[in-house]
């Protein structure tokens, strides 16, 4: 049965490596994709029973990946996934509130009604994510929410910039939702009220800061954490 777990949990990686390898490639691809977010703890008894081995190898691989500065170790906290660049993501944060808001605010008059109910499906997707939380899965449901709203953004150089800020944040690995999840609860609230002010043809200056402010309240609840953690 460990053999076969092994098989199973790293299909395509070849059957020549070590197990530390094997558990390496494994874990890294799981950061790479997002599925491990910056703060996610690596639990080693979990993983060695997802792979089918000892932890010891596990705790090998941990070890390679804490020396190419994707993991770190913490005492009476364990091995996570590294933290993002505290700077470089606030100031992306920063910079997209500004732009999104904006290109949501331009893009509202021309927002069809089949986007804005694809909206509200996303954001009950979202809600429904709350009970048995997966913040890969959310953080994605939640790309593709603000994706619609700016999506039919008629200048072409603002919409520019709110995907360079979006693809920037994807570089960055990271998902305030996976170690701050009552982030994602407000989120879901936020994005409601978003939708209502879309429904009733709110001003756009109205549109454009409840979209600012609502990014901007996932930068306080990262900048929040990290201050917590010092």
């Amino acid at each position: 049965m460990a053999g076969e777990a092994v098989n199973t949990a790293t299909s395509g990686i070849s059957a020549k490596l070590s197990k530390s390898q094997i558990a390496y490639q494994w874990i890294k691809a799981r950061i790479s994709d997002g599925t491990f977010s910056p703060g996610y703890r690596l639990v080693l008894g979990q993983i060695a029973q997802e792979l089918g081995v000892s932890p010891v190898p596990i705790r090998e691989a941990i070890r390679l990946l804490e020396a190419e500065g994707l993991v770190t170790f913490e005492r009476n906290v364990g091995a996570q996934v590294a933290m993002v660049d505290e700077s470089e993501y606030q100031h992306t944060m920063q910079t997209l509130a500004l732009v999104e808001g904006y290109a949501a605010a331009l893009a509202a008059p021309t927002l069809p009604a089949e986007a804005l109910a694809r909206a509200k499906e996303l954001n009950d997707e979202l809600a429904a994510c709350l009970e048995h939380f997966q913040p890969s899965r959310f953080t994605a449901l939640n790309r593709e929410f603000h994706r619609v709203l700016f999506g039919t953004c008629p200048n072409p150089h603002v919409l520019d910039l709110v995907e360079r800020g979006w693809n920037r944040l994807s570089g960055l690995r990271t998902s305030t939702f996976s170690f701050v999840p009552g982030r994602a609860h407000e989120s879901v609230r936020e994005h409601r009220v978003i939708l209502e002010l879309l429904e009733r043809g709110a001003p756009a200056l109205e549109l454009e800061l409840a979209v600012r402010e609502h990014r901007l309240a996932t930068l306080d609840a990262f900048l929040a954490y990290q201050a917590g953690r010092h």
